[in-house]
């Protein structure tokens, strides 16, 4: 048993075109963002005139099948094989990956109503254009283009596409949310850590960003912070040397170090420097972060709160739970995500058609009942949540 009515879904994912950084990209810019190459008889992604290796086959193409790492990530593989090995035989790409009237039929038989539609490649591309901020501009406006051609942004009411807005000039980033939003945007996606700015890094809570996150709160659009490249490895090489970020060439430190700091520290940083004070209408899902490191987060807020009540605006906790949505893994302690931000702030994502996610989203719901959650509960976090995000926040009269 999933469920018998329809679902939302927070964390749906296409597989990009090849040319959605290309097809509208200003071609004066194309060897400082993206280009195309065949190098030793294969296609290879050039990012700022290096082989880019964030996705292992950026052209998607064969590619795994949706959850054929779903045990791993569960915490099980008791052969010990390696990532290459549980991946499985790849397939070709689905027509559903990229085109979205068949995405449609494919999410009426998955019994999904409606869905964030996030990227696959796109997450991890702000990084590796992090020399060059003109260029991170220039690519992602391409980018939103291509976005707007292929999926749309509120596509029949059901598929709600996330275009990406780097923060790493503030009247850009201002102006590229114009845009969509003029556009019908629901929801917008942001990357997790720090801005990449001409400045250096800075967190997305600096007051430099309040042009930003003010239109944000006029439209009450909702803010998507999905895991990807955060640029963490930097902190990772002082302990071990990684190199460049690659999906799924794990090693068990940068797991044990990396895997929650990133969302921890993001999350941190918008309620410590006030971003929910200033904002009340800011909405902020942080989507396939999971949820591990939420209670340590809430322990923390709750600690500097009572030892230095001066420096905040409002109790940080509460703001926290008013502003922040948790899309949290199937392995996590969803029970206890609830007594920390509320029924009605988690969210159910899939990550369809990902290795790493469900094969059948719906079957997230089976997990929920194994916490313990009711079926009033369940449907609460399967449907209504994310359903919810899609409309334009209000703070209460």
């Amino acid at each position: 048993m999933t469920t018998d009515y329809t679902t939302f879904d927070a964390d749906n994912h296409y597989y990009e075109a090849t040319d959605a950084f290309t097809r509208y990209l200003d071609k004066g810019m194309a060897r400082r963002t993206m280009q195309w190459a065949e190098i030793d008889g294969r296609q290879r992604l050039l990012v700022a005139g290096s082989i880019n290796r964030f996705i292992p086959n950026p052209s998607f193409d064969p590619v795994a099948k949706p959850g054929s790492l779903d045990e791993y990530f569960r915490g099980r593989n008791p052969r010990g094989q390696d990532i290459a090995a549980l991946f499985g035989d790849l397939e070709p790409i689905r027509p559903e990956y990229r085109d979205r009237d068949a995405r449609l039929a494919v999410m009426d038989a998955q019994g999904i109503d409606g869905c964030f539609m996030f990227p696959t490649l796109g997450v991890g591309m702000e990084e590796a254009l992090g020399d060059d901020p003109e260029a991170a501009v220039a690519a992602f406006h391409a980018f939103n283009r291509w976005l707007e051609d292929d999926w749309g942004y509120a596509y029949k009411e059901r598929i709600f596409a996330a275009p990406m807005i780097p923060l790493v000039d503030v009247d850009a980033a201002v102006a590229e949310l114009e845009e969509v939003l003029a556009k019908d945007a629901r929801i917008v996606c942001i990357k997790s850590g720090p801005a990449i700015t001409r400045d250096g890094r800075v967190s997305p809570g600096d007051a430099r960003f309040d042009p930003f996150w003010a239109r944000v709160d006029e439209a009450g659009v909702t803010v998507g912070i999905h895991s990807g490249d955060a640029g963490y490895n930097r902190y990772i090489d002082d302990w071990e040397q990684v190199g460049t970020f690659r999906a799924f060439a794990y090693s068990p430190l940068r797991i044990v170090l990396s895997s929650s700091r990133p969302p921890y520290d993001t999350m941190a940083a918008l309620v410590c420097q006030g971003v929910f004070d200033r904002f009340p209408n800011v909405r902020v899902a942080s989507i396939e972060a999971g949820a591990d490191w939420v209670p340590d987060l809430v322990k923390k807020l709750a600690k500097v709160y009572g030892q230095s009540p001066m420096g905040f605006a409002s109790d940080p906790v509460a703001a926290f739970r008013r502003h922040v949505w948790i899309a949290p893994f199937y392995e996590d302690d969803i029970a206890q995500l609830k007594d920390l931000v509320g029924l009605d702030h988690i969210l159910f994502g899939s990550d369809w058609p990902h290795a790493e996610g469900l094969a059948e989203p719906r079957t997230f719901a089976e997990d929920l009942r194994r916490c313990g959650f009711t079926e009033d509960e369940i449907r609460t976090i399967m449907r209504d949540n994310g359903r919810r995000l899609t409309e334009p926040a209000r703070v209460p009269a």
